[in-house]
């Protein structure tokens, strides 16, 4: 899980130039949906695939985490790490459950599904904020005079600030394991996330620099989540995100 540091005092920078990246072109996201995920998992391509599509229809915000868990099956994920099997687990343990699977997705912090399951996703998005479960809390983002700007509005509750950076899209092709000779497109695959802040509520504003997301390793991206936290290492719903994304973010 990520943890606070300097930068909910501090800034993390985006040095991209100006305009280099820019809010996802959404007005309020539908909702979230973080799929878990692994190269070595023959049943993951489908929900691979579906989240590509979501990403796309920019509509949500879409995440993929890919684990480290399959990786004795032949084919180490060149995607994953433990940071993401951490975040799946901690999840786990909110949801009450004893153990893992992939593809599985996390929809708004709050409930989980089949990630294959794309009709399913497309449906209970639709149908949570009916039932107190949508993200109620306004979050923006920009970027002006090389500094990021986050905007949280008001509500109730007290939440971490997190950011997650991310992979654009990365081709690979598969030579050992459950998936050997696929090719298989990848969509926003996390490499990193960091508490930057928390939101107790009222309305909030953060003035960030800007060259952290050029520093991390390959980020094309990246998603502010505002979570509520069931304890100090299992995170609980989500109730606001938005989404960054730039064509110069890797360079």
């Amino acid at each position: 899980m990520p943890k606070p540091t300097l930068l909910h005092c501090l800034a993390i920078a985006l040095t991209l130039g100006a305009g280099a990246v820019h809010a996802q072109e959404m007005t309020k996201p539908r909702g979230v949906v973080e799929l878990f995920t692994s190269q070595g998992c023959s049943s993951c391509p489908p929900a691979d695939k579906a989240l590509e599509t979501l990403a796309r229809e920019g509509d949500v915000v879409a995440l993929a985490y890919h684990v480290d868990y399959w990786n004795y099956l032949g084919w180490a994920d060149t995607l994953a790490s433990k940071d993401n099997t951490d975040r799946q687990y901690a999840y786990a343990r909110m949801f009450g459950r004893n153990g893992v699977y992939t593809p599985q997705v996390v929809l708004n912090g709050r409930e989980h599904i089949n990630g294959a399951d794309l009709s399913g996703i497309r449906s209970r998005i639709a149908a949570m904020p009916g039932e107190g479960k949508g993200l109620e809390v306004p979050v923006d983002v920009a970027v002006k005079n090389d500094e990021l700007r986050i905007h949280v509005g008001p509500g109730e509750g007290k939440a971490n600030i997190v950011i997650a950076y991310f992979e654009q899209q990365r081709t690979i092709n598969i030579d050992e394991g459950e998936n050997r000779g696929k090719t298989v497109n990848y969509w926003h695959a996390v490499t990193d996330m960091e508490t930057i802040g928390m939101w107790e509520g009222k309305e909030t504003n953060l003035v960030l620099p800007a060259d952290m997301l050029k520093k991390k390793k390959k980020a094309g991206g990246c998603a502010v989540l505002i979570q509520r936290m069931q304890s100090a290492d299992t995170p609980g719903a989500i109730l606001g995100a938005t989404v960054l994304t730039g064509e110069h973010a890797s360079r």
